[in-house]
């Protein structure tokens, strides 16, 4: 009996010795498969909690303000969102990158509710095909439960950023990136697509992911010298202000009836904005409304008067969407 017993010891540990390798492999396979997609982006758990590239914003501040930001990707300088419209090898636009993240479970996306704020809890969370059925957007799933999405990349035309400004313990003035929202643009009037705000996402969830991912910035130099999270902790983005946090919580075409008291109120708040951080350093005292408020008028003044025939030129057609077809599976 005894020998019996020690054989069969020995079989049962031959079982084990021989199934560690066999998953050990079939962990390095998975992995491989993983690394061979476009959009996949491999981040350890130590890497994320070493990740430090954006400073979090403490919770007893002296004083902050949010600034809502509407960034168009027509301009330029915001292109590097939008860039590569499809895939170029390993390369994938924001959007993209945003779909592959939250069908992989490894950022949140929150629901864009009705007063435009966002609301980072667990019972304002939507899911992936909630996202994609909400937005007409066509996918199929594969046998393995996977989404093989027509990603329409072409018709994010923007994206709505919020900002907060504030001073530190120290009184140091700093800026933080704390939420992004992708704008579907579609339908509309003439030459004016509809802006459709889709989701969330917040910002401390999904930096580590955008740090380790490459951007290019310029036309001029087309090495990606520069990561999506350095893109934002940089404000290398031109976005204009669409809203701030205030007690009647409105947008500002809410009390702007023409565009131009629109250009005129965001150009006001700016220049709250640098009077306030100039303010903190310089004994001089900033510029009050009313004598911005008669600069601003001498300037028009002195501007040289349209024809009255001279129309503005339309704005270019949003392009159609390219109906890439991706697979956004790992």
């Amino acid at each position: 009996m005894r020998k019996i017993g020690f054989l069969l010891l020995i079989l049962a540990a031959g079982v084990s010795v021989n199934a560690q390798p066999t998953r050990r492999l079939q962990e390095q396979q998975a992995q491989k498969e993983a690394e061979k997609s476009p959009t996949a982006v491999t981040l350890t758990d130590r890497a994320r909690s070493q990740y430090t590239a954006q400073t979090a914003m403490p919770t007893d501040l002296t004083w902050r303000r949010d600034i809502y930001r509407e960034l168009d990707l027509k301009k330029e300088k915001n292109a590097a969102l939008y860039y590569p419209e499809e895939p170029l090898g390993d390369r994938v636009n924001f959007f993209t990158l945003i779909l592959s993240l939250i069908q992989d479970g490894k950022i949140k996306a929150y629901e864009y509710r009705l007063d435009g704020n966002e609301l980072f809890t667990p019972d304002n969370e939507i899911d992936l095909e909630s996202i994609l059925d909400k937005f007409y957007i066509d996918y199929e799933k594969d046998e393995k439960g996977k989404y093989v999405i027509d990603i329409p990349s072409s018709d994010i035309g923007k994206y709505y950023i919020k900002e907060s400004h504030y001073l530190d313990k120290l009184s140091n003035y700093q800026i933080k990136v704390t939420a992004i929202c992708p704008v579907l643009m579609q339908g509309g009037y003439g030459d004016k697509p509809t802006s459709y705000p889709m989701f969330w996402l917040n910002y401390d969830e999904i930096s580590p992911y955008l740090g380790q991912t490459q951007v290019m910035t310029s036309s001029y130099n087309n090495t990606s010298n520069m990561t999506l999270d350095d893109y934002f902790v940089m404000r290398q983005y031109d976005g204009d202000i669409y809203k701030t946090s205030n007690l009647r919580n409105v947008p500002l075409s809410d009390y702007c009836e023409t565009d131009e008291e629109l250009q005129a109120e965001r150009a006001r708040i700016e220049k709250q904005l640098r009077d306030f951080q100039n303010g903190l350093w310089n004994d001089a005292e900033p510029e009050t409304e009313s004598a911005a408020s008669s600069s601003t008028k001498e300037e028009t003044k002195n501007k040289e008067p349209k024809a009255k025939n001279e129309k503005a030129p339309k704005a270019p057609k949003q392009q159609a969407s390219s109906g890439e077809r991706l697979s956004v599976r790992r």
